[in-house]
């Protein structure tokens, strides 16, 4: 993958990072650079492995309200970006990388569960910075995390072998995506743990869409906002009542934050 892509077009990064299997752990190979799931926002949820990753770090990055929550553990130079200048602060990783640096990448949650593309773009990065000294790139290794939505099917109760997860949280089309949360909810009759995209894919707006693609609308669902943080809140409504909150594109259009999973339960 090069340094350029559209996520509508094509190539999409978490295709490329989930291109081939990680390498086989060779103990006499140089430092992997790791990308961290740093959990969903309280330390508590840190795993050690994780923390160590941050610690013994040279230089971290990743958006600034990741690194928040973590900066305090480590001394390493930290790359904060937003999704604007997300490209050149990998840049910059990818070339310390390169010449020699221990790297941590760090994103919310667990990369597995909605953080490939941020993955695939760390590994660009580190690929295309070697490449350029004409030198074997290091290899990036995901060290999991505990994620919100493991908390949120803790909270819901909704086994993970009795649901359908999927994650709007990314940038690019989502039609199959919410095509796959239709056939969950009116066909296959499974629980759902969905991460909504802040701020076009909310909560309200899911709910609306299930319901015309047949979803029964005495369905219990569960807005779980901010989960593990000391203002986490949970809301209960029918899926016909949270529909009422549809509509709109930015923040004030929706009575929830961007730190948001939504259940919803099968009745039972």
């Amino acid at each position: 993958m090069s340094g350029e892509y559209d996520l509508d077009a094509g190539p999409d990064p978490a295709t490329f990072a989930a291109g081939a299997a990680e390498p086989d752990i060779d103990e006499s190979a140089d430092d992997p650079v790791y990308a961290v799931g740093v959990g969903p926002g309280n330390q508590e949820y840190l795993t050690p492995r994780g923390e160590r990753a941050i610690r013994e770090a040279d230089v971290v990055v990743g958006f600034t309200t990741v690194v928040e929550f973590v900066e305090d553990l480590t001394d390493a130079d930290l790359l904060t970006c937003g999704y604007k200048d997300e490209a050149e602060a990998l840049e910059e990783f990818g070339e310390r990388v390169a010449a020699g640096e221990s790297g941590t990448a760090v994103a919310m949650g667990d990369p597995n569960h909605s953080g490939y593309q941020f993955v695939g773009k760390v590994q660009d990065a580190v690929e295309r910075a070697a490449e350029k000294r004409d030198a074997d790139a290091r290899p990036v290794r995901v060290v999991p995390g505990i994620s919100s939505l493991q908390m949120a099917a803790s909270r819901a109760r909704t086994p993970m072998e009795d649901t359908e997860f999927v994650t709007l949280h990314k940038s690019g089309d989502l039609e199959s995506d919410m095509d796959r949360l239709a056939a969950a909810a009116t066909v296959d009759e499974r629980h759902l743990l969905v991460l909504p995209r802040p701020y076009d894919r909310m909560p309200g707006d899911i709910a609306q869409f299930l319901l015309e693609r047949g979803a029964a609308p005495n369905l219990e669902a569960l807005v779980l906002e901010k989960l593990t943080h000391d203002d986490e809140e949970s809301h209960r409504f029918t899926l016909a009542a949270l529909s009422d909150y549809t509509g709109g594109t930015d923040p004030e259009d929706t009575p929830f934050s961007d730190l948001v999973v939504l259940a919803v339960r099968q009745s039972v």
